[in-house]
């Protein structure tokens, strides 16, 4: 799953992108977008692990891309945010230091999404009305394919982005390839002065109809340049939560509608990431598309039993494993073994 980060220039958008990854921001990709992997962190993996005594441990990992600053003026940014078109969900980078002004660096997050939208969809249609000024097989197609988008276009003018639950089955199917920023599911990330003393009370502040973090991200990334004893006595002088950026990779991982399940052996530990319903022929195809060609059923048993009876031959024993179909919808705690045939 790709996440974009976006955010204006000071935002402390790469900053965090540095926090997330592990990798420091590369000056020489500022103007063409940064890309690295964040493993996506979870303790059951240690617990069965435990069970297992597993060779090799892999975690799911989000690929967090971090794209060059924005302008608060708008101009330049409909090409900066192309870089995030095929990206699974969006992080905005908030300034909350310094007399910055949250609200309307999210109202200028709108309207830039908005403008990047409103260029894809009104391309279309000027190439759309070239193309029916010739007698063509399709010429009808593309005339009903020009009302639905210019229903979409008005809708953008008035400042109105249609969000997929409220867009009819024409407009979903002439705008699907356009992979529009403003349908994107998005996660607020509110940058806080290194003294604030209450991020809790600020990221319910924001208000909005977007979830919020609010992280001081430039202290949380110099604290990972410490020893683990210095940050240790640091987080507990400062009030910081060791975990917080686990539960920022998470609240990702959640809100880009994304989960995990496990494999679980003696050669391998592994979580894996699949959309949220997702199904067993789904997961099957994520571990390999071998599986998903041949298969035959999943045994399911889920990591609450197998770490409550310490052993694949207990849950066994107490007919807790069960044989899914192919239509099966995987769950979060679900311990997968796909049977298929070669």
């Amino acid at each position: 799953m790709k996440i974009g980060l976006i955010g204006y220039q000071g935002s402390g958008k790469s900053t965090l992108f540095e926090w997330l990854t592990g990798v420091p921001a590369d000056p020489a990709q500022a103007h063409t977008g940064q890309t690295a992997m964040a493993p996506v962190p979870e303790p059951r993996v240690d617990e069965l692990a435990k069970i297992y005594h597993p060779k090799k441990l892999t975690y799911a990992a989000l690929e967090i891309v971090d794209t060059p600053g924005l302008n608060r003026s708008h101009e330049g940014n409909a090409q900066r945010l192309g870089l995030l078109r095929d990206t699974g969900a969006l992080v905005m980078v908030v300034a909350a230091f310094g007399g910055a002004s949250p609200q309307a660096d999210l109202a200028r997050f709108q309207e830039d999404l908005l403008l990047a939208d409103m260029e894809i969809v009104a391309g279309r249609i000027d190439r759309l009305r070239d193309s029916v000024k010739k007698p063509r097989p399709n010429r009808e197609q593309e005339m009903a394919e020009i009302d639905t988008l210019a229903g979409v276009l008005a809708a953008m003018e008035a400042g109105k982005p249609l969000a997929e639950s409220a867009m009819s089955d024409e407009q979903l199917k002439a705008t699907r390839s356009f992979r529009l920023l403003t349908e994107k599911p998005a996660l607020v990330i509110l940058n806080l002065a290194d003294d604030e003393p209450d991020p809790a009370a600020r990221a319910r502040a924001i208000g909005g109809d977007r979830p919020a973090l609010a992280i001081r991200v430039g202290l949380a990334r110099e604290l990972t340049r410490l020893s683990p004893e210095d940050r240790a006595e640091f987080e507990r002088d400062m009030g910081i939560d060791p975990a917080e950026r686990n539960r920022v990779l998470r609240t990702i991982l959640d809100v880009s509608g994304q989960m995990l399940y496990f494999t679980a052996g003696e050669k391998e530990v592994r979580t894996w990431m699949l959309r949220k319903g997702g199904t067993a022929l789904e997961a099957a195809d994520n571990v390999h598309s071998d599986l998903a060609r041949g298969f035959i059923r999943a045994e399911v048993m889920t990591c609450r039993d197998l770490l409550r009876l310490g052993s694949e031959r207990e849950v066994k024993a107490h007919n807790l494993v069960r044989q899914e179909p192919k239509d099966y919808i995987v769950a979060d705690d679900d311990i997968l073994n796909i049977k298929f045939s070669v």
